[in-house]
């Protein structure tokens, strides 16, 4: 079982903690499809592969654990969260109902400069879709959109989103990237700019509304 489930991970340094390390190298995992939903991983086993002790691999695990990312199974380990369609098909309505109407109301030419300082970040999600870096894609988005709500002056919104987001992680880059329309999804981000820093209400609403469609689309490719 041990064998079956050896995971490619890297051998982890000082300069952050090492629970900090462990819980960045498992959430590439889960991003990249490494870790599968359902498989039980022992955290001793995990620990070996990373050349550590298995103490910050539980503590990485709890992390991931709060976040809904995986589960505790009783003197067994942890088991990566499946959801079903149903799930992510109201984590998807949840979204719409939250973020559509409020990037749409951010929709002000006077405000221009505020989403030119995002304009670095979308571009960055551009850049690594098309070097195939899932990883730096799923970060650079959650930052991108974190800080354009944030934009809305309502913590506790940028809060909710943060949740549904990692509850609700990117399934399916893979498979997008290997057929090269991860980078379409990527380009969202500045055209979605581009019509908030001119006003443009009907595009902004338009776009960020497919856009949480196409990650619902992302989510429903075969794993």
């Amino acid at each position: 079982m041990a064998a079956e489930n050896r995971l490619d991970l890297p051998m982890v340094g000082e300069r952050q903690s090492l629970r900090e390390q462990v819980a960045h190298a498992l959430r590439a995992a889960l991003i990249t499809g490494e870790m599968r939903p359902g498989v039980v991983y022992s955290a001793p086993v995990l620990a070996a592969q990373f050349g550590v002790s298995a103490t910050p691999v539980r503590e990485a695990m709890l992390d991931l654990a709060k976040e809904g990312l995986v589960e505790a199974v009783r003197n067994k380990g942890f088991r990566v969260t499946e959801l079903s369609d149903r799930d992510l098909d109201e984590l998807t309505e949840i979204r719409q109902l939250i973020e559509v109407p409020t990037v749409t109301r951010l929709a002000d030419a006077s405000r221009a400069e505020e989403f030119e300082r995002l304009r670095p970040v979308a571009e960055e999600i551009v850049a690594a879709a098309e070097r195939g870096d899932l990883l730096g894609y799923v970060d650079a988005d959650l930052r991108f959109h974190v800080e354009l709500l944030t934009l809305s002056g309502n913590a506790h919104l940028v809060e909710v989103v943060k949740d549904l987001r990692n509850r609700a992680r990117l399934y399916g880059l893979s498979q997008l990237s290997e057929r090269g329309t991860l980078s379409d999804s990527a380009r969202e981000h500045v055209a979605l700019l581009d019509a908030l820093k001119t006003g443009d209400t009907k595009a902004a609403r338009t776009i960020m509304s497919e856009h949480i469609q196409h990650v619902r689309g992302i989510w429903a490719d075969p794993r």
